[in-house]
């Protein structure tokens, strides 16, 4: 990754950065206070109290920790919390999964958790999937952040990875959260749009949020609309520290790679899943674990150290940045396994309290500014959710070891201390007493610089690394960025948004400004959004930040929709059954009725969904097996037509035997249109299909399609 000697940080720009001016400082972009009016009010607290600045909270040094006494932000942070009651207000639709965590490669070297100390150490688990932006009862496939929080049990108390999909985030600041999501959310005036991002409020807001450019990169991705739960990666986001035995701090990321590998689905085909069945994550992580198909990640760390993060192009505390896999490479130390759902969802997936101040020893925090203000707030969400501080006695929320304080009382106290003291320091040696040796301690840091509200110089590039992820994509990703752009902001009604956002465009890619300002019907490209530091141009691909360079080469966890009606050859379906088995795959029967069809060789066979009732967006490949009277019958039906359409616009794989030709014709689709249309006309062919089926798509079939 080559550097340009002018952007290279000295050894000072990562503890002890200056600030870059009061333009930066103040929110790193002059959008927001050039659209402020000569005679808007000052803002103020609660209280009345005029506010200096609502864009950063209060640090002791540029990169310095936030303090608690910054009043602003604890008032503004706490509102929000209190928001919602008693849905979430961020993260509401959320489906968890039992598991387990077993360590694979001891971490006794950099960290004293104990969860690290011994290979083939066992640790329960619960993780909680979740969309971020819609309310409980919306559906699966919105395009949006997936949060992906991981509740460990440790024999040293609970540790919570409280993550998402996407390794970088919109805000550098916490400051900034309740706005960014007052932006996302319905617009409050009409409470509409639900779970979707494409309205004027959130462009606006990221229009004027220049540190967002990275993760609209992200979120315009496929990797907003996942495939499933199983197929996509978990980031802990942020900077950690690993400290050891001999107080010996090393900084970590924490990312769950999907062993299944990444899979996503095309923005049309989210639009129809969610029409069909909004229940399709929830239901596919049901069936896989009923069926013992257990989903399996790796954890895998970026351990580096100080002299490594000072050389760094980017600081590694800015929530907005990664550290590309190729320069760091992420090792695996153990593996997450989930294999039982809750017995009650409410119970548990409900119920289940997640805080990233959660760690046990050996592990503690960066001074990422975004971080340390989720460690301030995730307490009072769950006060406000759970309504009493004894949330921690709830079973889903109770640590599984040994534990001992003086914390008594309140609502649905379920425990108190027993005996005579009930503090400490007491004189009848009763109840606990920390443990100087085994207790947290955290890292003793040498903090220092001015209190004020602030951000390091070292946070102002907000585009070179945008433009490094969408350069790292395939052509076909690179495309879908763009008509995700183009869907999102042709739904935002002001022009001047969606001209701003264009002008940070021309800051990433300029190819992608035209695509974009050209679909949008822009007669001229507005100029490049004024930059606090020069896009870079330098920075390597990074092939890991695509999805289709990462595929599974296998069709293991995917499922085959087949097509039958009375009549349908019975060899071929259990040659395909037989292919899927061995891959690891499941078959589903698609037929006019549910009570399903009689086989060619008079075996009746169930069929799992009716046509109109299970289209083929719902599957990962289809086969259509059918005489060919059987085929000329729903050639004139809509739905057995949008079955075979929209599998072929969707760039799936279509197996077909001699009998279906006429439906592929009805359907817009040549028996020999492309590669991925494949007869299974011979005993070798179900196999050779489902070998096939691995590739997932055709993706140069798209370009056909122009969907």
């Amino acid at each position: 990754m080559p550097k340009s000697k002018s952007s290279k940080p000295s050894q000072l720009t990562f503890r002890k950065a200056t600030v870059h001016d009061q333009k930066l400082a103040r929110g790193q972009g002059g959008d927001f206070h050039q659209i402020a009016g000569k005679d808007s009010p000052v803002m103020t607290t609660a209280q009345g109290g005029p506010v200096a600045d609502d864009l950063n909270s209060l640090k002791a040094g540029a990169p310095g920790p936030t303090l608690i006494e910054d009043f602003h932000f604890r008032e503004k942070i706490f509102h929000f919390d209190h928001e919602r009651i008693p849905e979430r207000v961020v993260h509401a639709r959320g489906y968890g999964v039992h598991g387990y965590f077993e360590t694979t490669r001891s971490l006794k070297e950099y960290t004293r958790a104990d969860l690290f100390q011994r290979v083939g150490e066992k640790t329960p688990v619960f993780v909680r999937f979740s969309t971020v932006a819609g309310a409980k009862g919306s559906f699966d496939l919105a395009r949006d952040v997936r949060g992906f929080a991981v509740k460990l049990y440790t024999k040293e108390g609970n540790w919570d990875l409280v993550g998402n999909n996407m390794p970088v985030f919109f805000i550098q600041d916490a400051m900034r959260f309740p706005d960014l999501v007052h932006a996302v959310k319905e617009e409050p005036d009409r409470a509409f749009p639900q779970a979707q991002s494409a309205h004027d409020n959130f462009w606006d807001f990221i229009s004027l949020t220049p540190e967002a450019m990275h993760m609209v990169m992200w979120i315009m991705s496929d990797r907003a609309i996942p495939r499933s739960f199983r197929f996509m990666e978990g980031f802990g986001v942020h900077t950690f520290r690993l400290v050891n035995g001999n107080d010996k701090s090393s900084f970590v990321k924490f990312i769950w790679k999907p062993k299944l590998g990444l899979q996503s689905v095309v923005w049309n085909e989210a639009v129809k899943i969610n029409g069909a069945d909004p229940d399709f994550h929830r239901r596919d992580m049901w069936d896989a674990v009923q069926a013992g198909n257990y989903p399996e990640w790796e954890l895998c760390v970026q351990i580096f150290d100080h002299d490594f993060a000072d050389s760094f192009d980017f600081d590694v505390l800015d929530p907005t940045k990664l550290i590309p896999e190729e320069i760091i490479k992420p090792v695996s130390v153990g593996r997450l396994v989930l294999d039982r759902m809750p017995d009650n969802f409410f119970a548990e997936t409900e119920q289940v309290a997640f805080m990233t101040q959660n760690v046990p020893p050996g592990i503690d925090f960066s001074d990422d500014p975004l971080l340390q203000g989720r460690n301030f707030s995730y307490l009072d969400t769950q006060l406000k959710r759970l309504g009493s501080p004894n949330f921690t006695h709830i079973p889903i929320n109770a640590p599984k070891c040994p534990f001992h304080h003086f914390q008594q009382d309140g609502h649905m106290a379920m425990s108190n201390p027993v005996g005579r003291a009930n503090y400490q320091p007491n004189s009848w040696g009763l109840g606990p007493r920390p443990d100087p040796k085994r207790g947290f301690r955290s890292y003793p840091g040498d903090e220092s610089g001015p209190k004020a509200r602030l951000r390091p110089e070292s946070f102002a590039d907000h585009y070179s690394q945008a433009r490094q992820f969408y350069q790292s994509q395939t052509p076909v990703e690179q495309n879908h960025i763009a008509m995700a752009l183009t869907f999102e902001l042709s739904k935002v009604e002001t022009l001047a948004i969606r001209e701003r956002m264009v002008s940070h465009l021309r800051n990433i890619d300029q190819d992608l400004a035209k695509t974009v300002a050209s679909k949008l019907g822009m007669g001229k490209l507005p100029k490049a959004a004024d930059a606090a530091v020069p896009p870079r141009d330098d920075l390597e691909p990074s092939p890991a930040l695509s999805i289709i360079e990462n595929g599974p080469k296998s069709f293991a966890g995917r499922k085959l929709g087949v097509l039958v009606d009375d009549g349908s050859d019975a060899t071929v379906l259990k040659k395909l059954q037989q292919a899927l088995k061995k891959e690891g795959a499941a078959m589903e029967l698609i037929a006019p009725a549910i009570g399903g069809i009689e086989s060619s060789d008079g075996e009746k066979m169930p069929a799992d969904h009716m046509v109109d009732g299970g289209p083929s967006v719902l599957f990962d490949a289809v086969a259509i097996v059918l005489t060919k009277n059987a085929a000329k019958r729903l050639s004139q039906e809509a739905t057995a037509l949008d079955f075979v359409s929209d599998a072929f616009h969707h760039c799936k794989f279509i197996g077909f035997t001699e009998g279906a030709a006429e439906l592929l014709s009805a359907a817009g689709v040549e028996p020999k249109a492309d590669k991925g249309v494949v007869p299974l006309d011979s005993p070798a062919s179900a196999a050779n299909f489902v070998d096939a089926c691995r590739q997932l798509r055709i993706w140069e079939r798209e370009e056909k399609v122009k969907l």
